[in-house]
């Protein structure tokens, strides 16, 4: 994947930003990269109803994974290596989650909801259509946290293939103080991945049915937190 999508699967230039900006995207970088290859391997994962995704494979399409932003720490180790392209923002903060998402094989397309956000999703329907899977931070870039968006819906319309909710609960976490409230798991938790059935998303959808599915995704992830939450409490 990573031969036939250089400018996705590789960091990119930085030639954007200023040497103050540069030196802070190359440190975050290193620092998250380091910070997920250590603990990462320490995470005792259990996964739930992990045939959904071979189901979606085996049907001949790709899923769009849809994740809550805050969850992306584990979220990143559990699913690495799998070829997956994740949209990023084209600000400083999303520069340097793209290149440490390509250190564990992801490919990372830079335009968001709030900057290129047109330009990013069709970027994303081309390489969809050119067979490669996505995973989408449905509340990102800046929120509202654990509200979906229709990105995800319109990406599925547009390619056929279904959105696959996800989620990754920890045991054990420290959380940021930030809009999403993002969780770093504590060395050795146990963690808990759970997948909902997929979502598809008919080609003649209209306004309101882009709406529907929007809140159907919206149920099903709400329904992961709260399964997620009752397994977390019992730990």
């Amino acid at each position: 994947m990573t031969e036939r999508f250089p400018s996705v699967f590789t960091r990119g230039e930085l030639s954007d930003f200023t040497f103050k900006e540069r030196l802070t995207i190359r440190l975050a970088d290193v620092a998250f990269y380091l910070a997920i290859r250590v603990i990462g391997p320490t995470l005792r994962i259990d996964a739930e109803n992990e045939h959904f995704y071979s189901d979606v494979l085996d049907s001949g399409c790709q899923p769009i994974i849809a994740i809550w932003h805050n969850r992306i720490f584990a979220g990143v180790w559990y699913l690495r290596n799998r070829g997956l392209a994740v949209l990023t923002s084209k600000s400083k903060d999303g520069e340097y989650i793209a290149r440490f998402l390509t250190r564990f094989g992801f490919g990372a397309i830079r335009g968001s909801s709030s900057r290129g956000g047109v330009r990013g999703l069709v970027e994303m329907i081309r390489l969809m259509r050119e067979g490669v899977p996505m995973a989408f931070t449905v509340d990102g870039p800046r929120g509202p946290r654990y509200v979906v968006k229709s990105g995800p819906v319109m990406l599925a319309k547009k390619t056929g293939n279904p959105i696959l909710p996800f989620i990754i609960e920890c045991s054990s976490y420290w959380q940021i103080k930030s809009w999403d409230g993002l969780q770093i798991p504590r060395p050795f938790a146990r963690a808990k991945v759970i997948y909902s059935e997929p979502i598809y998303v008919e080609d003649e959808s209209g306004d309101a049915g882009i709406e529907r599915k929007r809140v159907e995704l919206q149920k099903s992830l709400d329904e992961l937190v709260s399964a997620a939450k009752e397994w977390g409490q019992s730990q």
